[in-house]
């Protein structure tokens, strides 16, 4: 991106909740707490079986979670970070984004991406593959995606955005410049400004304004953490954050304020006009 679109968009700050070890009740708990406390943006992962600690511990499936949450929550986005698009039928993935973008009234992000756990295809009947195929995969559901939402009734209140996970420079990104509406990336800041320069030169080929695509990140630091990261990643054009927090985000909620707080500081501070 160029030096002038770092400060075009306002920054945004997401709590990514992971839903494994914990009782729902703890994340009915959470959503509620960051949507109190000023995040933009609340999501979870799209995974069947939890990441960490006990392989065999506790964990909550994606998308019938987002629509419980589609109705708990009145003013934050909610939406995968990210969904296999593997494990659904890509039209079937259309038609309930559709019915979730009119749940939330018009706040769902379709989150995407190809996937990588292999205990979740196997486990589950799907095949797993190499990530060029699962990439394939991907770049062959997001048009089947496109055409079924302008085929549904009713239609989704508004142009669904599409958030695409994933740092692969010869596919995800390509991808990303084609169909995205907000890349999902991850790193360092050195390694996000790099990747953030792929993007655009993808989206040069593809004839695609890369000031376009918002640029996200997800982290479990708090802004100041390693010499600043939060105002690090932002001069890479980073304008969305997602902060990690586990289902029992009561203990984490210093770090999500933190974050609130930055953010609001920041936006403030952005040149207008």
């Amino acid at each position: 991106m160029l030096s002038s679109d770092v400060n075009a968009r306002p920054i945004r700050i997401g709590a990514h909740l992971e839903p494994e070890h914990v009782d729902y009740r703890d994340i009915r708990h959470a959503v509620s707490a960051v949507e109190d406390l000023g995040v933009d943006m609340v999501t979870t992962w799209d995974h069947f079986f939890s990441l960490s600690d006990d392989p065999q511990g506790r964990n909550f499936e994606c998308w019938t979670m987002l629509a419980a949450w589609a109705e708990q929550t009145s003013v934050v986005e909610i939406g995968p970070l990210v969904s296999c698009v593997a494990y659904r039928n890509p039209d079937l993935i259309a038609d309930m984004s559709r019915t979730l973008d009119h749940v939330s009234a018009g706040r769902f992000v379709l989150g995407l991406g190809s996937g990588w756990a292999e205990r979740d295809f196997t486990e589950y009947g799907y095949e797993f593959g190499t990530m060029g195929s699962r990439a394939d995969v991907l770049d062959e559901a997001l048009p089947r995606i496109e055409a079924r939402f302008a085929q549904l009734s009713p239609a989704p209140t508004r142009r669904i955005p599409v958030m695409i996970g994933g740092t692969g420079e010869r596919r995800t990104l390509r991808t990303v410049a084609r169909h995205a509406d907000i890349w999902h990336g991850m790193g360092s800041p050195e390694e996000l400004k790099h990747k953030h320069a792929v993007l655009d030169a993808w989206c040069g080929r593809e004839g695609r304004d890369p000031a376009s695509i918002e640029r996200a990140v997800i982290t479990d630091d708090p802004p100041g953490a390693v010499g600043g990261y939060g105002d690090q990643v932002v001069a890479t054009g980073t304008t969305l954050i997602a902060v990690g927090l586990n289902g029992r985000t009561i203990k984490e909620l210093d770090k999500i304020q933190a974050w609130v707080r930055w953010r609001d500081q920041r936006n403030a501070d952005r040149p207008r006009g």
